[in-house]
């Protein structure tokens, strides 16, 4: 029987022409040589399809994944085989990229599990139990069946409309692993998809379930939603699927706008993720996208109604500060990192104050010595924050701080002032003056301090020392008397 032109063409699509990568043919080779069928999975086969950039490789093996991997290492003359032996996975480490190996596997977690059960199965089972279509579809290795193009559940479809969407019933998917529902968000959020209604309704539907998942990998995914280009979209979707309430419940708690009178204040939701999406606009830095996600996040908890002022939040920046340890352990951040972003919420509304021509030099040397070199990520934050409609109050904004930053770069030429260190340290005041350490120390480098700060001396040693010897009796007398007036009582 002779064959149509359209059956011979659709055989053809269903090859793909794989790159020109040094490692594929060794990975053909092995194919052959252990006679076993292997197949490129997963991201790199997504990202290619969509001409992105393809650099890690998953290779699924119609057999033991470990024993592949080690027959590649050996092949290619790698000693080290990072072994996940319960999970049947092993990792080949390049100097320029990971190539990880599997067997064809099905993993389910079980009720409160927050670790899957593994077991083999088949090529088509182990396609049919990966997260969604556009990562389900494998191209073979094996020299007999080269590029041959598996696409069960029309991934490659998927791609072409931009949808994210579960291979199986999502329930089904959702429950095999509760993590693909923030995985889905990331997915939409960064390649600028959307989600299949049936799959979104499963995410709501099964959203409780994501608590079994460890902490570790919830950060993970939130951390690369807070990555992509938008993030607004990753954070709108976890509103909108009842998530953000489960795993950050601070953020979700910033939603919703009260009116008393004629008085009401804009959602302090919307207004951080455009906030957000401003300051992503002009930096990849994670922790200054983490400072403007959380600028505002001690909101809710200093909301008060004034019927002269209408609604105010007073110290919200300090207050939101000292959340952000709590949160940062929660969420299993980096603590090294904590005292960053404290610094940029607590200072985020110092610049707006500073802003007028009246305002002191020695106001503007204070904020210089606070921030010190975070200043300019602190001013990349202030210039985000103006999500203003009106184009002229967004300009009238922007020229106030152009007018500080000129100011603060004047000031700076001439004090010296980023991570200024005062010229008369601590241990040479207890010297000189024969003091323990004490509370006492402190109060005399802060008048020192205070005097460079304030422009009423030079920012150098001798005019600090002079200064020193000239209120310290009664900062000494002062000091006495209040330790003994609490002895006292």
């Amino acid at each position: 029987m002779v064959k149509s032109k359209s059956t011979e063409q659709q055989k053809r699509r269903l090859k793909l022409a794989l790159p020109d990568d040094p490692v594929i043919p060794v990975l053909s080779e092995l194919s052959k040589q252990i006679d076993t069928p292997l197949y490129i999975v997963g991201g790199y086969i997504r990202d290619l399809l969509l001409g992105q950039k393809v650099k890690d490789i998953d290779v699924m093996a119609a057999g033991n994944g470990i024993s592949v991997a080690k027959a590649f290492a050996e092949k290619i003359g790698v000693k080290q085989v990072i072994v996940y032996e319960k999970f049947g996975t092993a990792m080949v480490k390049l100097p320029d990229r990971d190539i990880e190996f599997v067997g064809a596997r099905k993993e389910k977690y079980h009720e409160r599990s927050r670790k899957p059960s593994v077991q083999p199965a088949t090529v088509d089972d182990d396609l049919s139990r990966r997260d969604f279509t556009i990562n389900a579809i494998a191209v073979a290795l094996h020299p007999s069946e080269y590029g041959k193009l598996l696409d069960p559940f029309k991934g490659r479809a998927d791609l072409r409309k931009n949808i994210i969407r579960t291979p199986l019933d999502p329930d089904e998917t959702f429950d095999d692993d509760p993590l693909r529902m923030l995985r889905a968000i990331r997915f939409a959020t960064r390649l600028n998809f959307s989600i299949h209604k049936d799959t979104l309704q499963g995410i709501k539907k099964n959203k409780e379930r994501i608590s079994i998942v460890s902490q570790e990998r919830v950060t993970d995914e939130l951390l690369k939603i807070l990555q992509a280009d938008k993030p607004s979209t990753g954070f709108m979707l976890l509103k909108e699927t009842g998530l953000l309430a489960i795993i950050f419940p601070e953020l979700d708690a910033l939603a919703g706008v009260d009116q008393r009178y004629e008085h009401h204040h804009k959602d302090v939701f919307y207004h951080t993720l455009e906030v957000l999406d401003n300051i992503s606009e002009h930096t990849d830095d994670l922790y200054l996208r983490i400072a403007a996600l959380l600028h505002d996040i001690a909101k809710p908890k200093t909301k008060a109604f004034h019927p002269q002022h209408g609604w105010t939040f007073h110290g919200h920046e300090e207050l939101g500060a000292r959340m952000v340890k709590h949160l940062f352990r929660r969420l299993k951040l980096p603590l090294d990192r904590v005292p960053y972003v404290e610094k940029l919420v607590r200072l985020h509304l110092r610049p707006m104050a500073l802003v007028d021509e009246g305002v002191t030099d020695s106001a503007i040397r204070r904020l210089l010595f606070e921030t010190g070199e975070e200043i300019d990520d602190l001013m990349k934050l202030c210039r985000a924050d103006i999500t203003s409609k009106n184009p002229r109050k967004v300009q009238q904004y922007l020229n106030n701080y152009n007018r500080l930053v000129k100011r603060m770069e004047e000031i700076e030429e001439k004090d010296r002032l980023r991570n200024w260190q005062p010229p008369i340290r601590g241990d040479e005041i207890m010297e000189r003056f024969n003091i323990p350490p004490s509370k006492l120390v402190g109060l005399l480098k802060k008048a020192v301090e205070d005097a460079i700060l304030d422009g009423k001396i030079p920012n150098e040693y001798d005019a600090a020392l002079e200064y020193l010897y000239t209120v310290k009796d009664d900062i000494i007398s002062e000091y006495n008397k209040k330790v003994d007036s609490k002895h006292k009582n």
